[in-house]
């Protein structure tokens, strides 16, 4: 293995180690002494250090791109410190539902040698550094205890979010770890008020006794000072490149334009299509009824702010919810969900509900807990509802997996005092926690953003607005009032039949007592059935 000079200034990497691959002969760069293993950019063969040799261990799986504009080569700097992407590694993981999901982990080598990992988070990204900690780890607790549950770890407060069973799918470049690509292992995330998140990776070979820990911070890529990207117009010149697959259902031809989409909506029947393990072979998908198109049309790109920062942001998925009553008589809620995507900052949620709308993101950390209230960024927060919801339909594109009947469990917070337009809410599915916060907006700032007219408001709302809780609370009010009003007319009306036999003949007299004998034979049915059902519809 050569020894040699990068020939970068101050700046670059100053040496690289650089040897034959064993199976196909082309050159392998080690950029750090570090490295165990990097995968070969010609025939994918995945190799070890040796020594001063390399040795094959086998073949890499074929990598999914993924949305990020992110490439190996790539520079940037984190809190002052110069960094260069060198490899990633793919993994992957099943929900409870079997469906496969990804996320992707890059080996971020800074100019003074330390490896860090530049990860995919809940539609962000986190800089994340291994951690070696002071104290023994309660790991057989942790992969027993329930989701949401505190615990202390290295003399800190964690809450535990996710635990996941994952697996190496590929491998790129350079890795700071050897991967293990043939077994299964346990990933534990925590995250804690601080706004980290600690990953916890169960080595399987120590049967659940040995782990290795990573904590990170929420980034922006925009903060990187990133170099060295493909920028919009090549990543569009790429995606003209992409394959493309006939849904199972119709036939009609679709190409994914998110890279790292897990499922995609047919264009024509409106199928769902799983597409997580890639676009060949027989394709799983569901049919689901057609609906109404939402308001904001897929593809298009509106002007928002999230975060404080306003920036544009495309819709590349929709979809539609509505909670779960626990009683059959309850009336359902339901809302809207848009998906929206920016290359540099990922995914938020742009949510049309009936008390209007509101726009958020998946966050890092957790609030704190005060008595009945939440404590976020100096925030407060009061509970208001906690409800089961499912989605009930689906358009575009997702960067989980989607299926029919998807339910969790959530609860929404509402800021207090002057922060009354925060939100946050809580979303559980399975095995995992997420926290998502945002605020609400105006209605006409999301029509401007995005160029809807007046007249498809209109149509929309016709065909598809229902009534605010309020509203529907008045009317079901006003129909028992005009209900009981009428049936207490019907009860003066017959009542008041054999009034004038009363006042012609007396109360007392045979021609009264033979009318109200006459009235009540013949009305006796009809009477009962309006009895039983005032009678019932009241008690309720």
């Amino acid at each position: 293995m050569s020894d040699q000079g990068a020939g970068g200034g101050a700046g670059g990497v100053q040496r690289a180690w650089r040897a034959a691959c064993t199976f196909c002969g082309a050159p392998v760069e080690f950029r750090s002494a570090a490295s165990p293993m990097a995968v070969c950019s010609f025939c994918k063969s995945t190799l070890v250090r040796d020594g001063e040799s390399l040795r094959r261990i086998g073949q890499s799986a074929a990598l999914f791109d993924d949305h990020s504009p992110l490439a190996l080569g790539a520079r940037g700097q984190h809190q002052g410190e110069a960094f260069t992407l060198i490899g990633r590694l793919q993994l992957a993981y099943k929900d409870d539902a079997g469906e496969e999901g990804r996320w992707t982990e890059w080996h971020a080598l800074f100019d003074n040698g330390r490896s860090g990992a530049l990860s995919e988070d809940n539609g962000a990204y986190v800089m994340a550094f291994a951690l070696q900690p002071s104290q023994a780890l309660p790991l057989r607790e942790l992969t027993q205890a329930p989701i949401g549950q505190g615990v202390i770890i290295d003399s800190r407060p964690w809450v535990l979010s996710s635990r996941v069973q994952a697996h190496t799918h590929a491998a790129e470049g350079e890795l700071a770890i050897k991967p293990d690509f043939t077994r299964a292992f346990t990933v534990l995330e925590l995250r804690n008020t601080a706004g980290e998140v600690l990953s916890i990776e169960l080595d399987p070979a120590a049967e659940g006794t040995q782990a290795r820990l990573d904590v990170g911070r929420s980034v922006q890529l925009a903060d990187l000072r990133l170099s060295g990207i493909p920028d919009a117009k090549q990543a569009a010149e790429g995606k003209l490149q992409a394959k493309g697959i006939e849904c199972p259902n119709c036939g009609t031809s679709l190409t994914p334009t998110l890279d790292s989409a897990q499922s995609i909506v047919c264009t024509s029947c409106k199928s769902v299509i799983d597409i997580s393990k890639g676009l060949g072979g027989d394709l799983a998908f569901y049919r689901q009824d057609n609906t109404l198109e939402p308001l904001i049309p897929l593809g298009k790109v509106g002007t928002l702010k999230v975060g404080g920062k306003a920036d544009n942001w495309q819709v590349v998925g929709y979809q539609e919810r509505c909670d779960i009553p626990e009683d059959q008589h309850e009336e359902q809620t339901f809302w809207r969900e848009y998906l929206l995507y920016n290359r540099m900052q990922g995914f938020a949620f742009l949510v049309d509900a009936e008390d209007g709308w509101s726009i958020v993101r998946p966050v890092t950390g957790v609030p704190a807990v005060k008595g009945d209230t939440l404590v976020y960024q100096g925030k407060t927060y009061r509970k208001r509802y906690t409800y089961p919801a499912k989605t009930t339909y689906v358009l575009g594109e997702f960067y989980w997996p989607v299926r029919k009947e998807q339910r969790t469990l959530n609860t929404d917070f509402a800021g207090q005092g002057n922060n009354s337009a925060l939100r946050l809410n809580r979303e559980q599915t399975g095995n995992e926690i997420t926290w998502s916060a945002g605020e609400t907006i105006e209605a006409q700032a999301v029509m401007s953003a995005f160029q809807i007219s007046k007249q498809a408001v209109g149509a929309f709302k016709r065909d598809a607005t229902p009534m605010s809780p309020e509203t529907r609370k008045w009317v079901t009010q006003l129909m028992w009032i005009l209900l009981f009003l009428f049936i207490v007319f019907l009860l003066q009306k017959c009542s008041d039949d054999c009034s004038d036999v009363r006042d012609n003949y007396g109360e007392y007299s045979t021609e009264y007592r033979q009318c109200r004998a006459s009235q009540g034979s013949g009305s006796s049915s009809h009477g009962g059935s309006y009895g039983g059902y005032n009678s019932g519809g009241f008690h309720k």
